[in-house]
């Protein structure tokens, strides 16, 4: 029988025969993905730009801390890693300890000084981005971070002004609603199945799903996607696939 893992795994079409097969050859073709070709790529920030489950659990945890409570559970943590800030801690933290939260999340921790260095830029994310700028797609975000927290975050890692629009929390309903990528493919006067989601989270493929967004999903081995990617390079590798196919049938 025929067994295929995410990465790739070994496979015996024979016994005794191990075989290795490279997920990237088993990605539909190009032309099927982007049938009209690909305008631009909306990037999730955390999970997909940066490296931040680390950070973000240390976040939590201290302000749970302050406020007598335990670490976050597994669940919590997951939980929090695709909700905003405001939603994690209030589904953790006892409703009586509510008018207190705004109070800890100040006093805990530091985010800028504290949490923010333990952040790190995805692997290959700086030359990805430079590779979609030569190509002449356009960029964006589309996070569940607020304002405030992504503009730390860029200006942190120093990230070039390449991503407009630029959507947060603050500005669009948080996903899974579409109206975050809604925002971009108007913006850009793009039809939704040109334009490619990344994403790492459920909420971030539902918010695709229902834009009409082709997803990507990143990293991520539990998660569905029309395209599937380890990480930038196989992205990457993907995407030049995809371009030689447009530019080979004419399509911009």
């Amino acid at each position: 029988m025929l067994a295929f893992g995410f990465w790739g795994e070994y496979i015996n079409f024979f016994p005794g025969l191990p075989v290795k097969i490279d997920y990237q050859i088993m990605m539909p073709a190009p032309l099927d993905v982007f049938p009209d070709g690909l305008t631009g790529v909306v990037f999730d920030c955390d999970g997909v730009m940066i490296e931040s489950r680390d950070a973000n659990r240390e976040y939590y945890n201290r302000i749970l801390a302050f406020l007598g409570l335990p670490e976050m559970t597994p669940e919590q943590e997951e939980y929090a890693f695709m909700a905003t800030a405001r939603e994690a801690l209030l589904s953790m933290v006892p409703e009586a300890l509510h008018p207190r939260l705004k109070h800890a999340a100040l006093t805990a921790v530091n985010y800028g000084t504290e949490i923010v260095p333990r952040l790190r830029l995805s692997p290959d994310f700086r030359n990805f981005i430079e590779w979609l700028r030569g190509c002449g797609r356009r960029m964006s975000i589309v996070t569940n971070r607020v304002d405030i927290s992504l503009q730390t975050v860029l200006d942190f890692f120093a990230l070039p002004d390449y991503f407009n629009p630029v959507v947060t929390a603050s500005s669009a309903a948080p996903k899974p609603s579409p109206e975050g990528v809604q925002i971009v493919c108007n913006a850009w006067g793009a039809a939704p199945h040109t334009v490619l989601f990344v994403g790492d989270s459920e909420s971030d493929r539902l918010a695709a799903l229902r834009a009409g967004a082709v997803f990507a999903a990143f990293n991520n081995n539990g998660l569905e996607g029309r395209l599937r990617v380890r990480d930038f390079a196989a992205l990457r590798q993907t995407l030049e696939n995809v371009k030689a196919a447009a530019d080979g049938a004419g399509i911009k």
